[in-house]
C-alpha cells in the first residue's frame, strides 16, 4: 500500500519558511530537485526508495510552496545552510544528499561546506560550470529570464528555454508551473550573480562518495559530468544517463532508481 508524504515546514538558518515532504521508513535520503520544477518532480523516484529508506523532498528556496521573494537570500551558502537546518530539524546528523540540475549544484555546495553532515552524494543532470566569460553570459541569461517573469509571467519566461533541455526536465518545468510563485521564482534568478565553483579542480578536496549521472543538453553537458566524476576523489560515472526517451518523472525513476539503489546499498 502507498502512503502519501508527510508535509512540514522548517525553518532556513535566515528564518525563511521551507517546505519538505517525508515518505518511508528508513536511514534518510534527502533529494533536491532542478531548478524549475519542485518537489513534485522526485516523488516517482522517492516512492521507489521508500520501502528501505525515509526520503525527504524539499521544495528548494524559491521554488513550489517554499517562496524567497528576495534576491539576496538567493546564494549557494544560503542553499547548502538549507540543507543541514532540514537535517537540524529532523533531528539526523548525517544523510545521503542527492540532486536534479540544480539540486546537484547544492548538493555539491553542501559537500564542501558542510562534508561532516553528508555520507554520500548522488548527482542527476550535473548543472554546467562556468568559465569566466560564460560565467558572465549566464548572469546574462538568469538575469533576462527574471525580467520575462516579472514582466509576462513565468509560462513566458520559460517558453523559449524549455525546446533547448532535455525532454523530461523540459516536462518537469512546465509541470510545476503552476505550482510557483512568480517573484519568487524571478527571485531565484539571482543565483547566477554567484559562483557555485571557479573551477572543477576545487572538487578534488572533496571526499564525499558521489554517483553521477550525467546530463544531455547544453546546460547539463554530459562532458560536465565525466570531469566531475572524474575530478572527485570518490566519484562514480553511472553506465545509465539522461536521454530523450525519458519524458516524465516516472520515467526518471524507472530509470534510475536501479543505479542509485546498488550504490547506496554500501552506505546501508
Amino acid at each position: 500500500m502507498t502512503h502519501p508524504p508527510e508535509h512540514f515546514i522548517y525553518r532556513g538558518r535566515d528564518g525563511c519558511a521551507l517546505h519538505a515532504a517525508s515518505l518511508g521508513d528508513g536511514p534518510p535520503v534527502v533529494l533536491l530537485h532542478g531548478g524549475g520544477p519542485d518537489h513534485h518532480s522526485l516523488l516517482p523516484l522517492g516512492r521507489s526508495l521508500a520501502d528501505r529508506y525515509t526520503v525527504v523532498l524539499p521544495d528548494v528556496r524559491g521554488y513550489g510552496r517554499s517562496v524567497c521573494t528576495d534576491p539576496g537570500r538567493h546564494t549557494w551558502n544560503n542553499y547548502a545552510d538549507d540543507v543541514t537546518a532540514l537535517l537540524d530539524h529532523l533531528e539526523v546528523e548525517t544523510t545521503v544528499l542527492g540532486g536534479t540540475g540544480l539540486g546537484s549544484s547544492i548538493t555539491l555546495r553542501t559537500c564542501l561546506r558542510h562534508p561532516a553532515r553528508v555520507r554520500a552524494a548522488v548527482l542527476i543532470s550535473v548543472e554546467d560550470i562556468e568559465d569566466d566569460r560564460a560565467k558572465a553570459a549566464e548572469v546574462d541569461f538568469l538575469d533576462a529570464f527574471a525580467a520575462r517573469v516579472r514582466t509576462h509571467g513565468i509560462q513566458a519566461a520559460w517558453s523559449p528555454i524549455l525546446p533547448t533541455l532535455a525532454p523530461v526536465i523540459s516536462n518537469l518545468v512546465a509541470d510545476a508551473i503552476p505550482r510557483s510563485n512568480p517573484d519568487s521564482i524571478a527571485a531565484a534568478a539571482a543565483i547566477g550573480h554567484d559562483r557555485l565553483l571557479r573551477s572543477i579542480t576545487e572538487l578534488a578536496d572533496m571526499t564525499t562518495p558521489t554517483l553521477v549521472i550525467p546530463g544531455i543538453d547544453q546546460r547539463h553537458p554530459t562532458a560536465i559530468a565525466e570531469a566531475v566524476a572524474a575530478t572527485l576523489p570518490h566519484g562514480r560515472l553511472a553506465t545509465t544517463a539522461i536521454s530523450d526517451d525519458l519524458r516524465t518523472a516516472e520515467d526518471l525513476a524507472t530509470a534510475f532508481e536501479p543505479p542509485i539503489s546498488a550504490f547506496l546499498a554500501g552506505f546501508q
